[in-house]
């Protein structure tokens, strides 16, 4: 590249030149058609942004809280799965950490819940998958509170792994992540494609349903947010369980293709949430503009996780 990359599509074009073509195409894509994928970014483009004039902005402050916590400004690093073939998690969080911002360390974090927690100090969240063996999903959830994270985030909408083409085809391999080192291995043998799926296949539990809430809140007493809604019926749900916030995501268009853009969907959840408690958002956020619309529709805070990502080659 000619000259000093400027916004997010130009620092990931470096990103493609500079990773593996296995994991370039494991963070970029997303499910099937990548219908999804791209109408994520898309939506946003046909929000427009009415301005008014004569403000005295001047003085601009973005601090905000989340879940009574103080940050810096309403933006979270969303937690991502394998981290470290980009860039180490330690190293994000302490760069949150000194941006006085929230980071959500993945479940399937190379680094373990220990060495993040010890990296820095700072106000982190876990986020959580629930396995067949739930003693291991609960041992995670131990680890974290007792390490100091805040809340746990339970990513809701993956009762199976999406079915992710380029990871196929490029038969995918998930390393073996330090974070479950004793518990489980990642070691899956197949010639079907991506052993990471016939590694979810052989962990997640498909069963994980509502009343599953109440076994969540009876191993941990951190509060519980809900990530993958994307319904008003859901959105109601989650408040009737007594859950301490929710995630508007459809999984970064990972999950389920041709399932909508989140940004479409964020004020029909608002709506039916009525201020009961926080709703964060992630998907398709590219740019500053991004992030000011999904606040302006009632967003508390935007997750963000492949701008980092592709910033880590610079």
């Amino acid at each position: 590249m000619a000259s000093e990359p400027v916004n997010v599509s130009e620092f990931q074009e470096l990103a493609r030149q500079a990773l593996p073509k296995m994991y370039y195409d494991f963070y970029a894509g997303g499910a099937e058609d990548q219908q999804t994928l791209e109408e994520n970014v898309k939506a946003f483009h046909r929000i427009i942004i009415r301005p008014r004039i004569l403000v005295d902005v001047s003085r601009v402050d973005m601090s905000t809280t989340i879940l009574g916590y103080n940050t810096s400004a309403p933006i979270m690093v969303a937690p991502t799965a394998l981290h470290k073939l980009a860039h180490p998690e330690v190293a994000t969080a302490r760069a949150a950490a000194a941006c006085g911002t929230i980071m959500a360390l993945s479940f399937t974090s190379m680094c373990t819940v220990e060495e993040v927690a010890s990296s820095c100090n700072a106000v982190r969240f876990f986020q959580l998958y629930v396995y067949k063996k739930r003693e291991i999903s609960a041992l995670m959830v131990q680890r974290a509170e007792r390490n100091g994270f805040k809340a746990i985030i339970l990513t809701a909408d993956t009762p199976r792994l999406g079915r992710r083409e380029a990871d196929i085809k490029n038969k995918m391999i998930s390393p073996q992540l330090k974070n479950l080192e004793g518990l489980v291995s990642t070691e899956v043998h197949t010639d079907k494609g991506s052993n990471m799926e016939a590694f979810a296949s052989r962990t997640l539990d498909a069963s994980l349903c509502w009343k599953d809430i109440g076994w969540l809140k009876s191993i941990t007493s951190l509060p519980i947010l809900i990530k993958g809604i994307l319904t008003r019926e859901d959105a109601i749900k989650a408040v009737e369980v007594g859950v301490a916030g929710i995630v508007v995501s459809n999984h970064g268009a990972r999950q389920l293709d041709y399932s909508p853009a989140t940004i479409t969907v964020l004020e029909e959840v608002i709506l039916a949430v009525r201020g009961r408690i926080p709703v964060l958002f992630d998907g398709g956020v590219r740019r500053g503009t991004d992030i000011f619309k999904a606040l302006a529709l009632g967003a508390r805070a935007v997750m963000v996780n492949l701008l980092y990502y592709y910033q880590s080659y610079i």
